[in-house]
């Protein structure tokens, strides 16, 4: 074939393989971020790859990134021969959006494999064309006995440690995409905004870090081009690329999208930013994430636009998606007796009330930016979390959480499962009335995974308000260990179409699995 893709994926089980843009930890050169081969050719470029989110049973919404104006079309097919293509005619991509689009399909079969191609035309002379761009997922199923998998994770670049050639780039991605998920969950921490990757850091063993580095990433980030250049970073990782052409994506955000534990309202008192208001600085990430991720409810006029919503997964699965960040209240040492905004806003939890009871799914996953029984600090004083540390009856967010489980357990809302990422360690808390202060409530599992590129840090401490056990876990025992001396952390929910049965497996990178839940459809107290 004359056109061949940029990031191949000719089929979902097909082995894909790639060089890093780079070989040595330098300034990424100009030929990597603008083609410069292919721009003489006067024809626009989507070397940044695609990428395909929210995906359910006949819809999805595909994303792509230009070089310079163009016109977005996606074609979709049963077969990788894409005869009988159908036609989606995208928008104009140009510098108001960083040239990167989106384009929403529907009407499209359920339980089966899509292939697709994103083709960019000259807007002027639309018989000059790019060379296509290609990629493949799977519809959500129409059938419980299909079955699901998937796999969740987050922290990407993080504490300095970048895309390093010597290690092979983010190779947790390949190894990810090996496995074949149906999707991916990330639950936040997409990039580390306020993180700034050196061109190299010597481990403490002498080994040498070494880190593509970017202008953007050279400071934390302010401007609106800041941010855009710290998501365009890991783009320029292979191995996400070729991922993201072959597994649709579910995405959250969490604090370092903007900066380390920030919540409306916050003034900086940070000598790195000349802009203290966290306000205009969230405002620009949003922006950013927006044009970055295929989110679909961030496509709408500004006023509907919002992080949180359900993706529906068939009839086994519904993926409650939160925002515990733009709607907190401040950070603070939580032991207030009354607290309706919380971690989520009164809007959200009612929301979340209302889609958990409206839910026909067999299970529900909650997936929280944020853990609910881990206490992290913010600072001598404050805390970042849900949890305050204080085992007690519930004091500041920690009622929130209060009032959501005791709806879920008088509702009798049976298949919750909380997902989460943020601590940058693995674990299982068991949470159950018996071992709590606050007892109205149904037992229920947490599951925490990540870095996925980032430094990894001890456990953090249990507040025993709600009853966790701690039945798994594993960190390092000192802060900020790097990707290169730390196996990096994904989990992977596996639900059966026959018996419903849900596993979820703590994977660690390079094939372990660390800890295996087998969890039974329609029950509590497991």
């Amino acid at each position: 074939m004359s056109n061949r893709p940029l990031v191949p994926a000719p089929g979902r089980r097909t082995v894909l393989r790639g060089s890093l843009l780079a070989s040595a930890a330098v300034a990424v050169p100009a030929a990597v971020t603008t083609a410069p081969a292919f721009a003489l050719s006067g024809r626009p470029s989507a070397s940044w790859g695609v990428q395909v989110g929210d995906v359910t049973a006949s819809s999805a919404l595909v994303w792509v990134r230009s070089d310079r104006p163009a016109q977005m079309v996606v074609e979709t097919s049963a077969t990788e021969s894409f005869r009988r293509a159908r036609t989606w005619h995208g928008p104009l991509v140009d510098a108001r959006t960083d040239f990167t689009g989106t384009t929403p399909l529907y009407g499209l079969p359920a339980g089966e494999q899509v292939h697709y191609r994103v083709t960019l035309a000259d807007p002027h002379d639309p018989r000059r064309t790019g060379k296509p761009v290609y990629g493949t997922f799977r519809t959500a199923p129409a059938r419980r006995r299909d079955g699901v998998r998937f796999l969740w994770s987050g922290d990407i670049a993080g504490q300095g440690w970048g895309i390093n050639p010597d290690i092979g780039g983010y190779r947790v991605y390949d190894e990810m995409r090996r496995l074949d998920p149906d999707f991916f969950l990330c639950s936040g921490d997409n990039i580390y905004a306020d993180g700034v990757i050196e061109p190299s850091v010597t481990l403490p063993d002498g080994r040498i870090w070494r880190n593509i580095t970017t202008p953007e990433k050279s400071k934390v980030a302010e401007t609106l081009d800041e941010y855009r250049g710290n998501f365009r970073y890991n783009l320029l990782d292979d191995n996400l690329r070729a991922f993201n052409a072959q597994v649709p994506s579910v995405i959250q955000w969490d604090d370092h999208e903007v900066r380390n534990n920030w919540y409306p309202g916050q003034i900086l008192d940070d000598a790195r930013y000349t802009e203290k208001n966290v306000g205009v600085l969230a405002t620009r990430s949003m922006r950013a994430f927006r044009e970055y991720f295929p989110v679909t409810t961030l496509q709408g006029s500004p006023d509907e636009r919002r992080m949180h919503r359900v993706v529906r997964h068939g009839p086994l699965l519904d993926v409650f998606v939160l925002d515990m960040r733009s709607f907190r209240d401040a950070n603070s040492p939580g032991r207030q007796p009354d607290d309706t905004q919380g971690i989520l806003g009164a809007e959200q939890l009612r929301w979340l009330q209302r889609e958990l009871s409206r839910s026909r799914a067999v299970w529900k996953v909650i997936a929280a930016d944020m853990p609910l029984g881990l206490v992290v600090p913010d600072g001598a004083t404050d805390f970042e979390a849900v949890a305050q540390g204080d085992p007690g009856a519930p004091l500041g967010r920690e009622l929130q959480i209060a009032e959501l489980l005791r709806y879920i357990k008088h509702r009798r809302i049976t298949g919750t499962v909380w997902l989460t990422a943020d601590v940058h360690y693995t674990s299982a808390q068991h949470y159950a009335p018996e071992r709590a202060a606050f007892k109205d409530f149904a037992p229920f599992w947490e599951f925490v995974s990540g870095p996925l590129a980032a430094g990894s840090f001890p456990a953090n401490a249990l507040d025993g308000t709600f009853g966790p056990e701690r039945v798994f876990v594993r960190a390092p025992d000192r802060q900020n260990v790097s990707p290169m001396e730390q196996p990096q952390f994904f989990g992977e929910v596996d639900i059966d179409g026959g018996s419903g049965e849900l596993t979820v497996r703590l994977r660690a990178q390079g094939g372990t699995v660390l800890f295996s839940k087998v969890l039974q459809p329609g029950r509590t107290g497991q």
